[in-house]
């Protein structure tokens, strides 16, 4: 089997315990409008762009003219020659594809880097979107030693098939609500629900992380509301809850992509993570800060 691959490399304790390597898969099946990396959305990849190498030699069916990507010729392109078999900077597509023996080797060949604890990460996009291919990879590197965990939204109904296969399961939970969760990302948060049932209550080592969005899900009433969830639906004593603070490092990649970012200015207001992290531990749920 293939896995697409958009991004590698190594990160510390951030995605995972110890070194890791840390593998971003293409597709994702939500549609976030605060996603940092956009170029991993659409399964078939993104036309990523790079201004100051844009040329107008960069495409031989004329797209480019003045450091500018016409994307409406690229919609009736088949060739993609831009990207295949020429060398030239200013347009790339945001995967690459490769044999899961491939990766299987060069994760032991970086053994060496996966000290304290370290591993193999697998993140997104969202890595069920190539389901198959990440259960097998997932196996093998287990069967190589090799500490494995995942980033996930929870939301494929074959998830619980992976329980077997992760050291290390962190699940993104992103609204309580499910109207709510389905008007901002496009997708239900009902099977991510259920998810975060069958892996708290089978798996001992269960991170929950909440992406705190401004006018998403930042109130008070929003601290309830999640509170009240992990409550019912943790069925693990070892599960914790982290909160990360909304940011816009990935806003200039949705122009490199030809993308609107449609995120309002806005901040998370210092002292947030302290009240949701209070507010969840009144009710019994473990908080940390990675």
């Amino acid at each position: 089997m293939k896995l697409k691959i958009f991004q590698k490399g190594f990160n510390y304790s951030q995605d995972g315990q110890g070194n890791r390597l840390i593998l971003h898969l293409q597709g994702c099946n939500m549609k976030c409008p605060w996603c940092s990396n956009p170029e991993g959305m659409p399964l078939e990849g993104a036309l990523f762009i790079e201004k100051d190498w844009l040329e107008e030699s960069c495409c031989p069916k004329g797209a480019v003219s003045e450091r500018r990507l016409d994307r409406s010729v690229c919609k009736n392109c088949e060739e993609y020659a831009c990207v295949r078999g020429r060398r030239q900077k200013g347009i790339r597509l945001s995967y690459k594809e490769y044999e899961v023996d491939e990766i299987v080797k060069e994760c032991r060949l970086s053994k060496p880097m996966f000290f304290e604890g370290g591993g193999v990460t697998l993140t997104g996009g969202e890595i069920t979107v190539q389901f198959d291919a990440v259960k097998e990879l997932l196996q093998k590197l287990g069967e190589e030693g090799i500490h494995r965990a995942i980033e996930s939204n929870g939301t494929h109904p074959r998830m619980e098939e992976l329980i077997p296969c992760v050291d290390q399961w962190i699940m993104d939970v992103k609204h309580y609500d499910n109207e709510i969760h389905k008007n901002w990302v496009g997708v239900s948060n009902v099977w991510t629900i259920k998810n975060l049932e069958k892996a708290s209550a089978q798996h001992s080592n269960v991170l929950v992380r909440v992406p705190l969005i401004p006018g998403f899900n930042d109130s008070q009433k929003d601290a309830e509301g999640f509170a009240r969830l992990f409550e019912e639906h943790i069925k693990g004593k070892t599960t914790k809850v982290e909160f990360l603070v909304y940011h816009e490092f990935g806003k200039g990649k949705w122009d490199q992509c030809g993308l609107e970012y449609r995120m309002k200015s806005g901040r998370i207001e210092p002292g947030t993570v302290d009240y949701f992290e209070n507010v969840l531990k009144e009710h019994g749920i473990s908080c940390i800060r990675t």
